[in-house]
C-alpha cells in the first residue's frame, strides 16, 4: 500500500477534528469515525492515538458504566481544543452571513427578476 504524504495526513486529522466538533460533547467509537471518513479502521485509530499525544483528542476506554472496553476505544476533543474550534466556527458563520446581509440590502426594494 502506499504511503500518504504527511499534508495528507494532516488534511485526514482535520476531518477528524471537524467529525468530532459536529459530534461534540458525544464520544465516538474509532470504527464510527473510520466509517464516516470511508478510511482504514486502524489508520483511524493510529492518528487519533497520534492526535491524543498532542493532547488534542481524549481516549475514553469505559463504558458509562465504567466497565472497561476489551477492544474498544471512544474519541472526544479536548475541552480546550473544542472551546477554539468553537470560536473558529463563530466568526467563520459570521463572516459567511455578514455579506449576505449587505447583499439584501443592497437589493431591497429591487425586483430581480429583470
Amino acid at each position: 500500500m502506499p504511503k500518504i504524504s504527511s499534508i495528507k495526513e494532516e488534511k485526514i486529522k482535520e476531518e477528524i477534528l471537524n467529525y468530532l466538533f459536529h459530534n461534540s460533547p458525544i464520544a465516538v467509537f474509532t470504527a464510527t469515525i473510520a466509517q464516516e471518513l470511508a478510511r482504514d479502521e486502524e489508520y483511524v485509530k493510529k492518528l487519533l492515538q497520534e492526535l491524543e499525544l498532542k493532547e488534542v483528542v481524549s481516549c475514553i476506554d469505559k463504558n458509562p458504566k465504567g466497565i472497561k472496553y476489551n477492544r474498544r476505544q471512544r474519541w472526544t476533543m479536548d475541552s480546550k481544543v473544542y472551546n477554539l474550534y468553537k470560536k473558529i466556527n463563530d466568526q467563520k458563520t459570521q463572516l459567511m452571513s455578514s455579506p449576505l446581509k449587505n447583499l439584501g440590502e443592497h437589493f431591497e426594494g429591487r425586483r430581480l427578476d429583470k
